[in-house]
């Protein structure tokens, strides 16, 4: 009688061994030591952001946390709210990180006399053929970094929404569509009020995360003390090279969004989402365009990080800046000096995480 080698029926499908693992197998090789093949090829995406990461380091001390979040929003075509106090380098690391990117740079100061126009563009009348002529303004470029964008009042302010949201602006009746890509760096200081125009909740919706610069630890202080030393006065973006070009930024962008996310994990980021609604000491909580924020930047965590799949870990990572600037404290909590931050963290312990 011939031997016949037994196979698990769980792992067949009529007598063929299925040899493809599930994300939580690949979890438990990853952790074994197991060599695994992903199903996306993201092994240049994950190179490009190492690329990047040491374009910056050549510059930029510390701040890691920073230029990963930068990166991950590239990948996830979002827009950054930069907050910190003056002097932490949040405007040379904006600048720095696109001129990593073979695209145009635009730099917009909000002041407190901009007018729309300033930002958007205006219609000129055309001597020679007696019609009026669409002259662009600074917002139509690829990168765009805007300082301290609560100087200028509300009226400019809105002046971003439809490009931020819909990458297109409307003057005149006309559509103009933005060049892609197109992402939006905007810079703001959270101590000086003087002079300053709070953003709206509507338009702090729309930045995919809110990232929070602190000051630098003693030996990078000391460090950024010596590269600049070194530097004799020279400009810091000399030593900057774009590693990446718009066309292939597109590829990675595909990639990213084909990332694997299982139903259990996405019930994992809409049950965060939900409980802000209800936490007694939030007054507003998380809409559903966070719920999508979080989804798409734990896509992009995962990318970066060489998976083809997104776990709970990624998840964790993109809650806190997709959710700091979209929660609003309920007053008394505020009085009492609680933060956004450590509500998000309560609500993320509460939640189960998946298995």
């Amino acid at each position: 009688m011939d031997d016949i080698t037994p196979q698990d029926p769980d792992n067949t499908t009529d007598g063929i061994t299925n040899a493809t693992p599930t994300p939580s197998q690949d979890v438990n090789q990853a952790d074994e030591g197991i060599a695994f093949t992903n199903r996306i090829p993201l092994e240049e995406l994950r190179n490009a952001a190492e690329a990047i990461r040491a374009e910056l380091g050549k510059i930029i001390i510390g701040q890691h946390e920073f230029i990963e979040l930068l990166i991950v929003a590239l990948l996830s075509d979002g827009h950054v709210l930069i907050e910190g106090v003056p002097g932490i380098a949040k405007t040379v690391t904006a600048k720095l990180f696109a001129r990593t990117l073979d695209t145009q740079f635009g730099r917009i100061q909000f002041t407190p006399d901009l007018m729309p126009s300033d930002v958007l563009g205006t219609s000129i009348l055309n001597m020679k053929t007696s019609e009026f002529e669409f002259k662009k303004g600074p917002i139509f470029s690829n990168i765009v970094l805007i300082d301290e964008i609560n100087r200028a009042p509300a009226k400019t302010q809105a002046a971003l929404f439809e490009s931020m949201e819909e990458r297109q602006i409307t003057i005149d009746g006309t559509k103009y569509t933005m060049e892609p890509p197109f992402m939006v760096l905007a810079t703001q200081n959270p101590v000086e009020q003087e002079g300053t125009y709070a953003l709206p909740e509507a338009q702090l919706d729309r930045f995919l995360f809110k990232i929070k610069v602190d000051y630098p630890t003693l030996e990078q202080e000391v460090a950024i003390l010596q590269s600049h030393h070194d530097r004799k006065g020279g400009a810091p973006q000399k030593g900057i090279e774009a590693v990446l070009n718009p066309a292939k930024l597109a590829d990675f962008r595909k990639q990213t969004q084909e990332v694997l996310i299982e139903e259990k994990i996405l019930n994992y980021v809409a049950e965060i989402v939900v409980k802000s609604r209800t936490h007694p000491h939030l007054y507003l909580g998380g809409s559903p365009r966070a719920s999508l924020a979080i989804m798409n930047a734990s896509k992009a965590f995962a990318a970066i990080a060489g998976r083809d799949f997104v776990i709970p870990e990624d998840v964790k990572r993109a809650v806190i800046p997709v959710m700091r600037h979209r929660l609003i404290l309920a007053p008394e909590r505020e009085m009492e000096g609680m933060t956004t931050e450590q509500v998000i963290d309560m609500i993320v312990q509460s939640v189960e995480i998946p298995r």
